[in-house]
């Protein structure tokens, strides 16, 4: 009788060890990554590779010849002082702005590639609005994001960086010019550039690894 409850013991502790190994995701970020959770209009959006194998790159993303100039491939190092980052440190980004509100996430797109979808927690702020040689730049706009959005204090007529959130920039890829023009304005204003991150993979690269998105 010992032997028998033993038995069927065991072969309950195995199968809740499938079920629990079945339900582990198949296709993580790293070995140790599964998943990150982000605040997304109030709602938890939890940011994870697809987990079907025959998942394709969305049709936006598979054009690969675009005329340059203007789609012209970035460098790697955009300006000395901003940080270049890929996929894993995007996420640990996204992840620490949750609970960060020094830490803002931002999609340098124009808002017609924004509504096909973005990285959950970023919000849209294109680059038109911030590059003064961009058709509908308004320096007041300008100057109203840096005070109102980024942590920027104005005294005696200067901006002071001091308290500056971190900002972490991206657009369509790695061809896109998008968000280094935003960079390369915020840079010349003055914005400190050790305090800019720059996902250079972008929504294309983004699509690449099967990663989550939304739509506004």
């Amino acid at each position: 009788m010992k032997m028998h409850r033993w038995l069927v013991g065991a072969a309950l502790m195995s199968a809740a060890g499938f079920a629990m190994a079945a339900d582990e995701m198949k296709v993580k970020v790293t070995p140790s990554l599964e998943s990150v959770t982000v605040e997304h209009d109030g709602e938890s959006i939890e940011i994870k590779r697809n987990q079907d194998p025959d998942n394709r790159i969305h049709e936006d993303y598979q054009q690969t010849s675009r005329e340059c100039p203007p789609f012209c491939v970035q460098p790697m190092e955009l300006l000395p002082g901003v940080h270049t980052i890929g996929e894993i440190e995007m996420l640990g980004k996204l992840e620490a702005a949750r609970d960060d509100d020094s830490i803002l996430i931002i999609d340098s797109r124009t808002p017609d590639w924004y509504q096909k979808g973005t990285i959950p927690s970023a919000v849209n702020i294109p680059w038109t609005r911030l590059h003064p040689e961009a058709s509908n730049f308004d320096p007041f706009v300008a100057e109203t994001l840096l005070l109102d959005e980024f942590g920027v204090e104005k005294k005696d007529g200067l901006f002071d960086f001091r308290d500056a959130k971190t900002l972490v920039l991206f657009c369509n890829g790695p061809w896109c010019g998008q968000s280094p023009t935003n960079i390369r304005a915020l840079v010349g204003m003055g914005y400190p550039a050790d305090k800019i991150y720059w996902y250079r993979g972008g929504m294309q690269v983004w699509h690449v690894m099967g990663l989550t998105t939304v739509k506004p």
